[in-house]
């Protein structure tokens, strides 16, 4: 009996401690979005600042990396455990113990640090409270105006705008210059909205056709507090798409709220390419919500696209069509899942409630 309980006194078993303070964390921010948001904009905002300064000095995605030795330590720790398990038969259950420790506790040391730097804002205020935006419903009229301003802002920016041989939009620029673009951009929206601002920078990911594969065109990864983008999808939605991570880093993690303010982040530059990109992505969810609402409405908004608007959605879509595979399904109902675990009780759907801000937002001047 001493020697089985021998085996559960190591010292590192505190770590287990850490996922009581998880779930109490994540208790309280589910029962009060008061206290989410007080931890939103003074807890989170200190530690969040400080370590996406330390990984932005760094030009790739260091959680990127992290990932791959993780696989790899796992790989190298299960091979050399199961093979000491064979060879070893004395005091083979105190070893299983010390063996089984490894994984659980870093399965643990996740499971907090998704809570800290994470799961707890998606408890705080919704952006639309924050920003004082009113979100109400509106008519199909509205949202018609609303898809024919943005078509039309997207037909004037997209004139002159640098090309491939295709006839599809290119961005020009190094993808470091339009990172250090997107965070200006987005930190220049700080004066009007004080919540939001960030240290980081959005970091290339290495492997981003694989990300193409799992239907993700950028993660916010919060062990490393980096905002990681797909540089392999069409150029037209890298810059918004930049923005939308930052968005991620600075505390809202709500997938609607963070297109829309990657949306306001774009109008912010100086680059009229981010600006497109931004209006692009703004017209897409909005158009989207137009057609299953009114097909005639929609008929008449699509007719006022340019032929350049036309060739960039065409070539977005053809992209994102030759990845539609069985990984990328299973991929989006994981992610639905965990959108709604998080209290996004629409899953996937709550990426079209963009739609809401953008009424919001266009309503006094529309």
């Amino acid at each position: 009996m001493k020697t089985y309980l021998k085996a559960f006194r190591l010292k590192r078993f505190w770590l287990l401690l850490l996922l009581p303070a998880a779930f109490l964390l994540d208790f309280a921010a589910r029962q009060s979005a008061d206290f989410a948001e007080w931890y939103a904009v003074t807890i989170y905002p200190v530690y969040a600042q400080f370590f996406s300064a330390i990984t932005g000095v760094f030009p790739f995605s260091v959680g990127e990396f992290c990932l791959i030795a993780l696989v790899l330590f796992i790989l190298a720790y299960l091979i050399h455990g199961v093979y000491k398990l064979i060879r070893h038969k004395e005091g083979r259950f105190a070893y299983f113990v010390r063996f089984l420790s490894v994984p659980v506790l870093i399965a643990t040391c996740i499971a907090f640090l998704c809570v800290t730097n994470y799961g707890t804002n998606h408890r705080r205020y919704s952006f639309a409270a924050v920003s004082g935006l009113t979100v109400r419903e509106s008519s199909a009229e509205e949202l018609y105006n609303v898809c024919a301003y943005l078509i039309n802002e997207a037909n004037t920016l997209r004139e002159n705008l640098p090309e491939d041989e295709n006839g599809v939009f290119q961005l020009s620029n190094d993808v470091f210059l339009d990172a250090d673009e997107a965070k200006s951009s987005f930190n220049s929206l700080h004066d009007t909205y004080s919540t939001l601002y960030t240290n980081g920078k959005p970091k290339p990911v290495l492997f981003s056709e694989v990300m193409s594969y799992l239907d993700i065109s950028g993660i916010y990864c919060p062990f490393t507090f980096e905002a990681n983008v797909n540089v392999h999808m069409n150029d037209v939605l890298i810059p918004v798409t930049m923005c939308h991570e930052l968005s991620h880093l600075s505390g809202y993690m709500r997938e609607d709220e963070a297109n829309f303010i990657a949306f306001l982040a774009c109008l912010q530059s100086d680059d009229p390419k981010f600006r497109y990109s931004g209006v692009y992505l703004a017209s897409v969810h909005a158009m989207n919500a137009l057609l299953t609402v009114d097909s005639d409405l929609w008929n008449r908004a699509d007719a006022l696209k340019s032929d350049a608007l036309r060739r960039d959605i065409r070539s977005n879509n053809a992209y994102w069509k030759q990845y539609e595979t069985p990984v990328s399904e299973v991929s989006d109902r994981v992610n639905d899942a965990y959108l709604k675990a998080n209290g996004q009780e629409n899953g996937l759907r709550s990426y079209g409630r963009m739609v809401d801000l953008l009424l919001a937002y266009y309503r006094d001047e529309l």
